[in-house]
C-alpha cells in the first residue's frame, strides 16, 4: 500500500478514527474527573459524535474505497451512520439522569457506547465478510458489558450472561458461513463474490454458506428463529442500554443484511424464500406474543422483534426502491422507538420503575403533556396515520407490491393489524384508567431535550415523508 492509498484510506475511515481515539482518551480522562462531575463525560461523548457526524457530512460527496476493498465510504453508509449518531446521543442524553439513578454513572458506561458506535460505523462501510466480522465484534462485546452493567440485579447478571453465550454461537455460525464462502468463491470480499456468483440454479453449497450467514445475521437483528435472547436480554439491561441496543445495532445488522445479500448474492434468487419466511415467523411471532406482556419493557422487546420482520419484507422486495423502504424505515424506527423509550426511562425515580404497564394507568389526568407524547410514539408504532410510523411500513408495503409480492404485502398487513391492539392496548391504560398512585417522573433538560427530538422526527417525517424517502433512495445502492 502506497503513502498516498494509505492516506486515502485514513481519510475515508477518519470518522471511525475521531470515535475511537475519542473513546480511548475519555476512558483516561474519565479516572481524573472527581465524582459528581459526570456530566463532562455526557457532554464530551457527544462532543466526539458530532465530530464525527462533522467529518462524515465532509466526505460525503463521493464514494471513497479503501484498505484494499475492505471498506468504502459512500452514501449508503452515510446515511446509517447518522441514524446510528442519532441513536447514540440520544442515548447519552437519556443516560444523563438515569446513570446516576442506578449508580453506573461511570466513565467506562460512555467510553463502551463510542465503542459500539465505532463497531456498528464498520458495518456500515464494510464491504469484505472479515472487515464486517469486526465490525459484529466490536458491537458485541461493548454491548455484553452494557447489558450486565447493574451489577447488583441478578436480571442484569442474566441477561449479560445469555447475551454473551448466544452471541457467540452466532459469531460462529456466521464465521462458519464466511468460511464456505471463501472456499466456494476464493475471496471474501463482497465485490468478488459478486463477480463469482451467477444466475444459475445455486450450488448446493453456497445455499449452505447462505443459510449459515443468514442465521449469523438474522441473530443481530432479532429475527426469529434467533430471537431467544431479545426480551430477557431487553428487560434485564439498563433501560437506557435497551433503548441503544433496539435501534443502532438493529440498524446496523440491517446495513450487513443489505450490503451481503442485495448486492452479492442479488443472483442467488433460490435463498431469498429463506429471509421471506423469516420475515413473516418474525413479524407474526413478535405481535402474537406481545399481546399477553405485562411488563413494558418484553412488550418492546417483542414489538421490536415485530418490527425487525417488518423491515425484513423490505429486504425480501429488494431492487432500490426495496433498500429505501428498509433505510426509511429504520431511521423512522429510531425516532419512535427512543422516544417511547425516553418516556420508561423518565419513569425511573426513586423506587417506582415504570416497567410494569399497569404504572402507566392514569397518566393522562396526572401529566397529560407526557400522555399525548406517548400518544405519539404507539400510534406511530402501530402504523396509524399521519404518523412516520405509517409511512415507514406503506413504503415497504409499495416495494413489496410493486415487485410481485402481494400476497407478502397482504400477509404483512394483516399482522400490522394484530401488532396495533398492543399499542392501543396502553393508550386505553392511559387514558380509561384511573391513577393507582403518585409518582414523579425524573423530566430532567436532557430528557426533555430527547423527547422533543424524537417527537419532531416523528412528526416531522409524518408531514413530509417524500423528502426523507428521497433521501433514502438517493442514499441506496444505485439511487
Amino acid at each position: 500500500m502506497t503513502a498516498a492509498t494509505l492516506f486515502q484510506s485514513i481519510l475515508a475511515s477518519l470518522p471511525e478514527i475521531v470515535v475511537v481515539t475519542g473513546a480511548c482518551i475519555l476512558l483516561i480522562l474519565g479516572q481524573l474527573v472527581p465524582k459528581g462531575q459526570g456530566y463532562f463525560l455526557v457532554w464530551a461523548s457527544a462532543a466526539t459524535v458530532l465530530v464525527a457526524a462533522l467529518a462524515t457530512l465532509l466526505l460525503a460527496g463521493e464514494v471513497r474505497p479503501a484498505y484494499s476493498g475492505m471498506f468504502i465510504a459512500d452514501r449508503f453508509a452515510v446515511f446509517f451512520k447518522m441514524v446510528f449518531y442519532l441513536s447514540t446521543i440520544l442515548t447519552f442524553l437519556l443516560s444523563r439522569k438515569y446513570a446516576e439513578i442506578e449508580e453506573i454513572a461511570l466513565s467506562e458506561y460512555y467510553v463502551l457506547l463510542l465503542f459500539a458506535l465505532s463497531g456498528m460505523m464498520i458495518m456500515a462501510s464494510a464491504t469484505d465478510l472479515l472487515s464486517i466480522y469486526v465490525g459484529l465484534e466490536l458491537v458485541a462485546l461493548s454491548t455484553y458489558v452494557l447489558t450486565g452493567f447493574l451489577r447488583k440485579e441478578r436480571r442484569s447478571n442474566e441477561a449479560a450472561l445469555k447475551y454473551v453465550i448466544l452471541s457467540g454461537v452466532s459469531t460462529g455460525i456466521f464465521l462458519y458461513g464466511v468460511s464456505l464462502i471463501y472456499g466456494l468463491t476464493g475471496t471474501t470480499q463482497l465485490d468478488g463474490m459478486a463477480a463469482a456468483v451467477t444466475g444459475d440454479p445455486l450450488d448446493p453449497g453456497l445455499l449452505l454458506a447462505v443459510v449459515f450467514i443468514v442465521a449469523g445475521l438474522a441473530f443481530k437483528v432479532g429475527a426469529v428463529p434467533f430471537h431467544m435472547w431479545v426480551p430477557d436480554v431487553y428487560e434485564g439491561a439498563p433501560t437506557t442500554i435497551t433503548a441503544f441496543m433496539s435501534v443502532g445495532p438493529k440498524a446496523a445488522g440491517f446495513a450487513v443484511i443489505l450490503r451481503v445479500f442485495l448486492n452479492p448474492l442479488v443472483a442467488a434468487s433460490d435463498a431469498w424464500i429463506i429471509v421471506a419466511v423469516i420475515a413473516v415467523v418474525t413479524m407474526a411471532l413478535g405481535s402474537f406474543v406481545a399481546l399477553v406482556q405485562d411488563n413494558f419493557k418484553r412488550l418492546l422487546a417483542y414489538s421490536s422483534i415485530a418490527h425487525a420482520g417488518f423491515a425484513l419484507f423490505g429486504v425480501v422486495a429488494g431492487g432500490a426502491d426495496g433498500i429505501a423502504s428498509v433505510m426509511l424505515y429504520l431511521l423512522i424506527y429510531a425516532f419512535m422507538n427512543l422516544g417511547i423509550f425516553g418516556i420508561v426511562i423518565m419513569m425511573r425515580n426513586g423506587d417506582f420503575s415504570g416497567e410494569v404497564i399497569e404504572d402507566y394507568a392514569g397518566f393522562a389526568r396526572s401529566h397529560p403533556g407526557l400522555a399525548l407524547l406517548m400518544l405519539l410514539y404507539l400510534f406511530s408504532l402501530a402504523g396509524i396515520p399521519p404518523t412516520a410510523g405509517f409511512f415507514a411500513k406503506f413504503y415497504v408495503l409499495v416495494a413489496l407490491v410493486e415487485r410481485g409480492f402481494v400476497m407478502l404485502a397482504l400477509i404483512a398487513v394483516l399482522l400490522s393489524a394484530v401488532a396495533a391492539y398492543f399499542y392501543i392496548r396502553i393508550v386505553m391504560v392511559i387514558y380509561m384508567r384511573e391513577p393507582e398512585g403518585a409518582f414523579d417522573p425524573a423530566l430532567t433538560l436532557s430528557v426533555r431535550a430527547t423527547l422533543a427530538i424524537t417527537a419532531a422526527g416523528t412528526i416531522g417525517i409524518g408531514l413530509f415523508p417524500a423528502w426523507f424517502l428521497r433521501l433514502a433512495q438517493h442514499s441506496a445502492f444505485g439511487g
